[in-house]
C-alpha cells in the first residue's frame, strides 16, 4: 500500500487507485493547506521578518515544527519570503507593464520571458494580449533595449504595447490565504 504526505502537515494517508487523486501540471496546485499553514503564512505576509519562536507561540506548536512547516512551503512554492523594495529607490528608475501578442506556443515566450533578468512578473491571459510582462529596468534606453533587443525578437511575438508606470500607487502581498 503507498502512502502521500500532504507536503505540508505532514499527515500521511493511505493511497489506493479508487483515492489517487489525478496528476495535475504543477506541483503547487496539489498543495492542500491546513488552519496551522494559513495562520503561518498570514502572519509571514504580515511581517516576514518574524522568528520561528513567535510564530510558533501565536499557532500553538514548537519552533522545529514551525520551522519545518516554513520550509515545506518554501520547498512547495506555495510562498517566497523576500525583501520587497521600491525600485526607484535602489536605482531602476523604469518600470513597465508590456502587454504581448504571440502567435503559436505561449508557454515558449512565457519561458523565455522568465528568463531575463529585468521581467519580475509573467502572465499568460485571455484577452486582447496573450502575455503580460511586468519589467524593471535603469532608465528609458534599458527599456528599450530590452523591447527590442530582446522581447520583440521571440519567436512567435506578433506585436507588444508597453504601459510605462508614472507612479506606484500601491504594492502589497498582505491579501492572506483561502
Amino acid at each position: 500500500m503507498a502512502l502521500q504526505t500532504d507536503g505540508i502537515g505532514g499527515t500521511m494517508a493511505p493511497v489506493t487507485p479508487s483515492t489517487r487523486p489525478p496528476r495535475k501540471a504543477r506541483a503547487s496546485s496539489e498543495t492542500r493547506l491546513d488552519d496551522i499553514a494559513k495562520h503561518i503564512i498570514e502572519l509571514l505576509q504580515e511581517d516576514g521578518r518574524q522568528s520561528y519562536a513567535a510564530i510558533a507561540k501565536a499557532v500553538g506548536l514548537s519552533e522545529a515544527a514551525v520551522r519545518q512547516r516554513v520550509q515545506r512551503l518554501l520547498d512547495a512554492e506555495v510562498m517566497q519570503i523576500v525583501a520587497v523594495t521600491d525600485p526607484l529607490q535602489v536605482g531602476f528608475s523604469r518600470q513597465a507593464m508590456i502587454g504581448i501578442r504571440v502567435s503559436g506556443d505561449l508557454i515558449a515566450v512565457g519561458d523565455a520571458l522568465t528568463a531575463m533578468p529585468e521581467v519580475d512578473y509573467v502572465v499568460t491571459t485571455a484577452g486582447s494580449f496573450d502575455i503580460l510582462a511586468e519589467v524593471v529596468c535603469e532608465d528609458d534606453d534599458h527599456l528599450l533595449d530590452l523591447l527590442n533587443q530582446q522581447i520583440r525578437i521571440l519567436p512567435g511575438v506578433t506585436s507588444t504595447e508597453t504601459f510605462v508606470y508614472l507612479k506606484l500607487n500601491k504594492q502589497h502581498y498582505n491579501w492572506g490565504t483561502r
